[in-house]
This record gives C-alpha cells, sequence and structure tokens, in this order.
C-alpha cells in the first residue's frame, strides 16, 4: 500500500495585486487542482511574521497522481497564471500523516 502525500505551495502576494489574485484563486486556481486530481487539503494566510503569506497543502493519493497532474498542460497553465500574481513560490512533497490537518 502506497502511503499518501502532501504536495505544500508556498508564496507572497504581490503588493497590489490581491484583488486580481483573490479572483483567480477562487475562478480558476482552486477548482483546476480539483481537475486534475489535488484537491486543496488546508490553505493558511498568515497575516504577520516572516514567513510566506499563503500555504497551500495539497491533497496528493500517490506518487503517480502527482506525476500526471504536474506533467498536465492544464498545472503548467495554472502555475504560470499564478506566478503573474505572486512571487517567492516554493513546492515541496511530505508524506500525510493523518487527517489531522498537519500535513
Amino acid at each position: 500500500m502506497t502511503s499518501k502525500l502532501r504536495l505544500i505551495l508556498t508564496w507572497n502576494i504581490r503588493p497590489g495585486r490581491e484583488q486580481e489574485y483573490s479572483m483567480f484563486v477562487n475562478d480558476r486556481l482552486a477548482p483546476g487542482l480539483v481537475e486534475i486530481g489535488l484537491p486543496p487539503h488546508d490553505v493558511y494566510y498568515t497575516a504577520y511574521g516572516r514567513v510566506p503569506q499563503i500555504m497551500v497543502v495539497l491533497e496528493v493519493p500517490d506518487p503517480a497522481a502527482l506525476q500526471r497532474a504536474m506533467k498536465s498542460s492544464r498545472w503548467g497553465a495554472l502555475k504560470r497564471e499564478l506566478l503573474q500574481y505572486i512571487e517567492d513560490y516554493q513546492e515541496r512533497v511530505v508524506k500525510a500523516n493523518d487527517d489531522s490537518g498537519y500535513f
């Protein structure tokens, strides 16, 4: 049995792009992630501190599903558009502990 994974994405919203960013996330990014098989598990917003402003934790059923999703043209298009609204983008994959919400 393969263990579940989580794909963790972090970034900061570019100053002055907050409204466009919000519309993109709600109208295209969130539905697109579900469409490619990487539904959001948790989303965190940091209001204060020296850490990324946004952290998105995506549910990954197995390594093969992650490879398919990240090689898809839909992922490429979503990521390219996301990068117009954000900076300091990072991604990493971790093993899922359980469904507690903490990776």
